[in-house]
C-alpha cells in the first residue's frame, strides 16, 4: 500500500469512494501521513512487580537492553530493571503519549517530571532539543501491572523546530468523553484529546504545536465502540485535511467496507464517515490533520527539514546534552506511594486524584 507509506500531501482527486485505501498494521510503528511521523500502539500484559519495581518474571529469554519480542506478554523495551525509555534525545517535532491502562514515569532535562496514566496525555515540545525518559514502573507487586498506550510523533514546520522545549499534561478529568448513542441505544465513546467534537474541547496543546494553530486542522480521537454500535465521524473543516482510521481492535464498517483489525483506513475527510462496529465491538485511534508539506529528514530521535540540520542537532546534543541531564539515574522512578502528578520546569506541581479509568 503506497499511500499511506508515502509523503501524501492532499485528498485524492477521484472523490467517489470515502475509502482511499485500506492497509494490514502488521509491524510497529504504524504508518503514518504528514503532519504524524510516528504512531505506536504500546500494549504489555506486566506481572507483578518485584522491590526494584521491575518483573517477578524471569528475564532470561528477553533480549535486554532492546526488547521490543514480546516474550511472555511484554517487552522491557530498552529498560535493564525496569521496563521502559531511560533517558534520550528529541528535536525538532513532539510526542504525545496518551495512556490507557497503567502508570508512566516522566523525568527530563527541564527538571520536570510526572506520574500520569489511566486516560491521561503527556505532551511533550521538544524543540530544539529535550532529554526524557519514560519509564514505566511495576508498582503492585501483589497484582499484574498492565500498561497500554499510544505514542504519536507530530511534526513540527520549520519556522517551530528550534522553538522552547514545552511539556504539558492533559489530565484524563479535564479531557472530554463524548457518548454517543445510535437509534438502538448502543454507544460509542469518543475520547477528545486533540481537537473538537460537538462542542467539547480538550486543554490546548502546547503554543508552538501544529496543533495550536486552527488552519491545521488537527485532532487526535479514540473511539470505543459498543458491539453494533452506529456513529458518524463528522466531516473534516479542511480540504486538505487528511484523516487514518486505525482499527486496532474488533472490527467494523466503513461506509461499505468492513474492515478487521488490525488495520488502518484512509478517508477523505471533508466528507462524513460512518462507522458501525462488529459483534464483537471496535476500538480505533483516528488520526488526521492538514499536512505541514516541507521536506522532512530525520534521524533516529531528530527530525528536521534538511540533513545539514540532523547533522547540527547531533553536534549540539554532543556538545550540550540539551541542557544536561539533572537526575542520577538515566531510568528514574518516582517515590512509589506518589499519585499522578506533574512537577513543571518552573516549579509548578499538579497532583491529581485519579479518576476512574477510561
Amino acid at each position: 500500500m503506497t499511500l499511506l507509506l508515502s509523503a501524501y500531501r492532499g485528498p485524492v482527486v477521484d472523490g467517489s469512494r470515502l475509502v482511499v485505501e485500506t492497509v494490514a498494521l502488521t509491524g510497529s510503528p504504524w504508518p503514518t501521513i504528514d503532519p504524524f511521523l510516528f504512531c505506536v500502539h504500546h500494549d504489555d500484559a506486566y506481572p507483578a512487580g518485584n522491590d526494584r519495581y521491575g518483573p517477578v518474571a524471569s528475564l532470561e529469554d528477553h533480549e535486554m537492553g532492546a526488547d521490543f519480542a514480546g516474550v511472555d506478554g511484554f517487552r522491557m523495551y530498552h529498560g535493564l530493571e525496569v521496563p521502559g525509555f531511560p533517558q534520550h534525545p528529541h528535536r525538532g517535532f513532539e510526542t504525545v503519549t496518551y495512556v490507557r491502562r497503567g502508570l508512566i514515569d516522566h523525568s527530563d532535562s527541564l527538571g520536570a517530571a510526572a506520574r500520569f496514566g489511566r486516560g491521561d496525555t503527556q505532551w511533550l515540545t521538544a524543540g530544539r532539543g529535550i532529554v526524557h525518559s519514560e519509564m514505566f514502573p511495576l508498582l503492585d507487586r501483589d497484582a499484574p501491572n498492565p500498561l497500554e498506550l499510544f505514542q504519536i510523533w507530530l511534526n513540527l514546520p520549520a519556522e517551530s523546530k528550534l522553538a522552547d522545549p514545552y511539556f504539558a499534561m492533559l489530565w484524563a478529568c479535564d479531557v472530554p468523553l463524548v457518548t454517543a448513542r445510535d437509534a438502538e441505544g448502543r454507544t460509542t465513546e469518543i475520547t477528545v484529546v486533540a481537537g473538537e467534537l460537538d462542542g467539547e474541547r480538550p486543554p490546548p496543546p502546547p503554543p508552538d504545536s501544529w496543533a495550536s494553530r486552527p488552519e491545521a486542522d488537527l485532532a487526535i480521537w479514540h473511539l470505543r465502540c459498543d458491539p453494533g454500535a452506529q456513529w458518524t465521524v463528522p466531516p473534516a473543516t479542511g480540504e486538505e485535511t487528511v484523516r487514518v482510521l486505525y482499527l486496532y481492535a474488533g472490527s467494523a464498517t466503513v461506509d461499505d467496507i468492513v474492515v478487521v483489525a488490525p488495520t488502518g483506513v484512509v478517508v477523505r475527510s471533508p466528507a462524513a464517515a460512518p462507522v458501525t462496529a462488529g459483534d464483537g465491538g471496535a476500538e480505533i485511534l483516528m488520526l488526521q490533520g492538514r499536512p505541514i508539506g516541507e521536506p522532512v529528514a530525520r534521524y533516529g530521535p531528530f527530525v528536521m527539514n534538511e540533513e545539514r540540520e540532523i547533522e547540527q542537532a547531533l553536534t549540539d546534543y554532543r556538545e550540550t546534552g540539551f541542557g544536561g541531564w539533572p537526575w542520577l539515574r538515566d531510568d528514574p522512578v518516582h517515590a512509589p506511594d506518589r499519585g499522578r502528578f506533574a512537577r513543571h520546569a518552573d516549579g509548578r506541581e499538579e497532583d491529581v486524584t485519579s479518576p476512574t479509568a477510561r
